[in-house]
């Protein structure tokens, strides 16, 4: 950085003018000092010079004014010295403090113009080094939240084209005549309707959910009893597709403090993924169990299991393991970031595991026991 714009920088000005503040204090100190404190100290050494110059007043008054003379200007060469050296030092610090914070400014700017991209450089392993690390990670995570706020506007798009162009097609095949207007035709308009209106009620939950917004209505249950009625629930439709629901409960009481209705949705959320993505003739098994001082539910299957990557993002907002799986088929693909979002509200985690593809996956979350 030049020496004008270090000058013309209001926060660089600031840490010259100080610099050379403390200089002239330290100067004008060290001047009064020597003013007050040279004479009696030459009038000490004088003393013990007395059987050398007699009791000349005038040689004693010429010695201490040609002394004080010479202090005085040692001191103000020093001082112009330690100056010119603070103006050096100063320019130096100035320069070394504002450059990154100028840096950190341009990048802001630009990050703000809406280039998400650009990043703060840093040189030094000190506290602005540490703020431009931790700058370039706010920028990392303001890009992160637009490119999945773009996903987000692109798949509730795709979400609610699919439904709508089907019930467009529908209605005016009843307007041409091409398609009776009967029961049949009406329930699936109606069967497209309750799509849609279950798509929107999922974007509001998920809303409320990444907002810190979800209103919990705690009472106290034995997480069992849950577990049990959500799995007699979905029993039929595990039986439908020939996958074996087998339900392990490892105590007979696992009391906890939740939300009924928000947690049954967790659960059900949890076993309608395992079906999903479960064969034909597969095996899924919920379980409950204690474990360090920590109330655990999972869901364990033997799917098609989750890569590295898929188990990094399968949390995220409409993310699918498989993509070949059609929309209709595969849910609003944002059950499991509701869930996540639920459980974290409670003060548990919700957590995944798979050994590979093709090996099955474990979905679990953890809940405070109720004290």
């Amino acid at each position: 950085m030049k020496m004008k714009e270090l000058l013309t920088s209001r926060l660089g000005r600031k840490i010259f003018v100080s610099h050379l503040i403390i200089i002239g204090v330290g100067v004008i100190v060290l001047m009064l000092t020597v003013r007050l404190q040279a004479p009696y100290a030459l009038n000490q050494h004088i003393r013990e010079m007395e059987h050398l110059i007699g009791e000349n007043e005038f040689l004693r008054q010429n010695l201490m004014n040609s002394f004080q003379s010479a202090l005085t200007e040692v001191i103000l060469i020093a001082a112009s010295g330690a100056l010119l050296a603070a103006l050096i030092v100063s320019s130096f610090v100035a320069w070394r403090i504002v450059s990154p914070i100028r840096s950190m400014i341009r990048t802001v700017v630009q990050i703000a113009d809406g280039d998400y991209r650009q990043r703060a450089h840093f040189v030094w392993d000190d506290e602005l080094g540490e703020l431009a690390k931790n700058f370039n990670r706010m920028a990392e995570e303001l890009h992160s939240t637009e490119t999945r706020r773009i996903e987000l506007i692109g798949n509730v798009a795709h979400e609610l084209r699919t439904p709508l162009a089907s019930i467009r097609s529908l209605t005016e095949g009843m307007i041409d005549g091409v398609l009776p207007a009967d029961f049949s035709t009406y329930s699936a308009v109606q069967t497209e309707l309750t799509r849609l209106q279950r798509l929107v009620g999922d974007l509001e939950n998920l809303s409320q959910a990444e907002s810190g917004q979800i209103k919990l209505n705690l009472q106290e249950f034995n997480l069992n009893d849950l577990v049990e009625q959500v799995a007699l629930r979905l029993k039929p439709q595990f039986s439908e597709k020939q996958i074996d629901l087998e339900t392990e409960l490892s105590e007979p009481v696992l009391r906890v403090q939740a939300d009924w209705e928000r947690m049954q949705q967790v659960i059900i959320n949890l076993l309608g993924n395992a079906l999903q993505y479960t064969p034909s003739k597969g095996k899924v098994r919920i379980y409950t169990e204690s474990k360090d001082e920590m109330i655990v539910c999972g869901v364990e299957d033997n799917g098609i299991g989750l890569s590295d990557s898929d188990i990094g993002r399968i949390f995220e907002r409409f993310y699918r393991v498989d993509k070949s799986r059609s929309r209709a088929g595969g849910g609003s693909g944002i059950g499991l970031t509701i869930a996540h979002h639920i459980i974290k509200a409670h003060g548990g985690s919700l957590r995944v595991e798979s050994p590979g593809l093709q090996r099955g996956s474990r979905f679990y979350f953890t809940l405070p026991p109720n004290s």
